[in-house]
C-alpha cells in the first residue's frame, strides 16, 4: 500500500494524555524518497546518521538527515532488521540469505548464524543486541521464503517451527529463546533490557517474556492484540525511555504504555509504515521506513538509544 501523496502523520485513537507523551503536530521530513520497502533503521550517534535497508531493492543505505544517501552494501542478502553492536558495528538479518552477519569496520561480512542443528534458518527479519551481554536476539519467521520479490535462491523450509533465537557475539554459542509464534516479527527490550517485546503479524499481537539473569527468557504473555483493520499487520517495534512501546502496525505507527493500553496511532494514511527507530542527538526524532520512502517526525518523549 502506498500511494505517490505526501506522506502526512495525524494523531488517532488517543489517551488524553497522548499529546504529553507524542506531542500534537507531527512535521514530516523525507530522509529518502524512491525507497521500494524500506526496513531496518538504525540510528548512529557517534555519526549522525541513520541506516537503513530497502530489501526488494537489495541494498543497505545510511544518510545524514539532509545529505543524499549512500549505498553501503548491494546485494546485501535481501537484508532486513539491523542493529549496532556494542562496538558500533552493523549486525544485519540476511532476509533471503537466511543468515544474520555483520559488517566489519573494514567492509568485510562475518556470517554469525545460518543454520539451527544443521538445518538453514528460515528467513532471519528482526534484530536487538543485549547491552551487556552482547548476545543477539532475531526472529526467524518464513516470510523470506514467500514474499514476492524478496525471496532467494532456496525457497524449501527446514525448521518446523518459527523461533525467536539468541547467538552469542562471536557467533559460536547459538540458543532458541521460544517458539511461541506463527510469524514472529519485531523486537525490543524494556529500557531496563529486564522485558523482552515480540510481535506476531499473523496473529496481530505482541508478547511481553521477563528476561532471566542467563539471557533466556520465563512464559510469555499477551501485551496487545490488534483489532483494528486498517491495513498493516504488526512490524517494527521499539521503546521509550518512559518504558511506552512503539509497534508499526494497522494504519501507522502505534505507542503503549507498559501495561499495551494505547496511548495514540500516529496515523499515516495512504502510507505503509514498516519500521522505526528513534535518533538524532536528543532521541526525540522518530525516523519511519515505508514502502516507498523514509521520513522522520518528532516526538516529545525520546527513545532508548542506540548501543553504540
Amino acid at each position: 500500500m502506498h500511494s505517490n501523496s505526501p506522506v502526512t502523520i495525524e494523531l488517532d485513537h488517543a489517551a488524553p494524555d497522548a499529546a504529553r507523551i507524542l506531542g500534537s503536530t507531527f512535521d514530516v521530513d523525507v530522509i529518502a524518497p524512491n525507497i521500494i520497502f524500506g526496513e531496518g533503521p538504525i540510528w548512529d550517534r557517534h555519526e549522525q546518521r541513520l541506516s537503513f535497508v530497502d530489501i526488494v531493492g537489495d541494498a543497505i543505505w545510511r544518510v545524514k538527515p539532509g545529505a543524499t544517501p549512500e549505498c553501503l552494501m548491494k546485494p546485501s542478502a535481501k537484508a532486513n532488521g539491523m542493529v549496532l553492536d556494542r562496538e558500533g558495528r552493523l549486525v544485519v538479518c540476511g532476509w533471503s540469505g537466511r543468515t544474520v552477519f555483520r559488517i566489519e569496520k573494514d567492509g568485510s561480512v562475518t556470517t554469525l548464524a545460518k543454520a539451527w542443528q544443521g538445518r538453514k534458518l528460515n528467513s532471519p527479519n528482526d534484530i536487538v543486541v543485549h547491552s551487556k551481554s552482547g548476545w543477539i536476539y532475531f526472529t526467524d519467521p518464513p516470510g523470506g521464503l514467500l514474499n514476492v520479490a524478496m525471496v532467494g535462491a532456496d525457497l524449501q523450509k527446514y525448521l518446523d517451527v518459527q523461533p525467536v533465537f539468541r547467538v552469542s557475539p562471536d557467533g559460536s554459542e547459538m540458543q532458541i529463546v521460544t517458539t511461541d509464534f506463527v510469524y514472529p516479527n519485531g523486537l525490543c527490550f524494556s529500557p531496563d533490557e529486564k522485558i523482552l517485546y515480540v510481535n506476531c503479524s499473523r496473529e496481530k499481537l505482541i508478547r511481553a517474556y521477563d528476561v532471566k539473569p542467563d539471557g533466556s527468557v520465563g512464559p510469555g504473555r499477551l501485551f496487545h492484540q490488534y483489532t483494528n483493520t486498517d491495513p498493516g499487520n504488526p512490524d517494527g517495534l521499539k521503546c521509550d525511555t518512559q518504558g511506552n512501546v512503539y509497534c508499526t502496525g494497522p494504519g501507522g505507527v502505534w505507542a503503549h504504555r507498559p501495561d499495551g493500553s494505547v496511548i495514540g496511532r500516529l496515523k499515516t494514511p495512504g502510507h505503509h509504515s514498516t519500521n522505526i527507530c528513534f535518533g538524532d542527538e536528543d532521541w526525540k526524532s522518530l525516523y519511519i521506513t515505508m514502502i516507498g520512502s523514509v521520513v522522520r517526525t518528532r516526538l516529545n518523549t525520546p527513545g532508548v538509544p542506540s548501543l553504540h
